[in-house]
């Protein structure tokens, strides 16, 4: 589903060159939770946006479903990440002046799907991630964790198969948090491929696999529930 082999992203300032990626090798399945956790600055989140295309490697290669992300032009990055591949982030970007409902059918209608099917395929979304009967409210009329479960709907809806997340728990209290990564969990058991960039510590606790990031590059650790066993 997922294979990152050899990739590096570095930018130039001045006379030096900073490693934001660097030789980052790693293999996930459908149906696995990968927790990527590491310090501020370490690199994950330019590892999430290398994964979802929305920047290019400097080396390696980016597979997702044998579909070679560094080879596609931004067109096609941007109907990867609508068909295939959903982003969630720590700030929702939810469109403030649509409801829950018309913020989750937003891609499909991008895709070119008629209004009523969208609309059909939002709703079980939004049953999905235990949103039901909310999707007529508005972002602001949510809480924070509402508004990421709205996220990863939207980021869900059309059957994408592989769900990134970057911080999606950064803004919200610990008894939140862990419902959070409980729904990424029943995600993972319903076939999802779920790639989660955090300094939660709780994170671990629900990962099959989990990478350290340290100066960019990536290392395997055990998950908690191995290394307190």
């Amino acid at each position: 589903m997922l294979t990152v082999a050899g990739v590096s992203r570095w930018f130039a300032s001045g006379s030096e060159t900073i490693w934001a990626v660097r030789d980052a090798s790693f293999w996930a399945g459908s149906g696995e939770f990968v927790c990527v956790f590491g310090a501020s600055g370490s690199g994950k989140s330019t590892l999430l946006n290398l994964i979802a295309g929305l920047d290019l490697p400097g080396a390696g290669t980016i597979l997702v479903e044998s579909t070679d992300v560094g080879r596609l032009n931004e067109d096609q990055r941007a109907r990867l990440r609508l068909e295939t591949v959903g982003v969630v982030f720590q700030d929702h970007n939810l469109v403030e002046e649509f409801t829950a409902l018309e913020n989750v059918a937003l891609p499909l209608e991008v895709l070119g799907v008629g209004y009523r099917e969208a609309v059909r395929q939002a709703r079980a979304q939004l049953d999905r991630v235990g949103m039901a009967g909310l999707g007529g409210r508005l972002p602001g009329q949510l809480s924070g964790g509402q508004r990421q479960r709205v996220g990863i709907a939207r980021a869900l809806i059309g059957d994408r198969r592989v769900l990134l997340a970057d911080e999606p728990t950064g803004a919200l209290d610990s008894k939140n948090s862990r419902a959070l990564f409980e729904l990424l969990g029943d995600l993972r058991d319903q076939g999802t491929l779920v790639l989660v960039c955090s300094h939660d510590p709780m994170c671990r606790e629900f990962a099959d696999s989990v990478y350290e990031m340290v100066d960019g590059q990536v290392i395997q650790r055990a998950p908690m529930v191995e290394e307190t066993s």
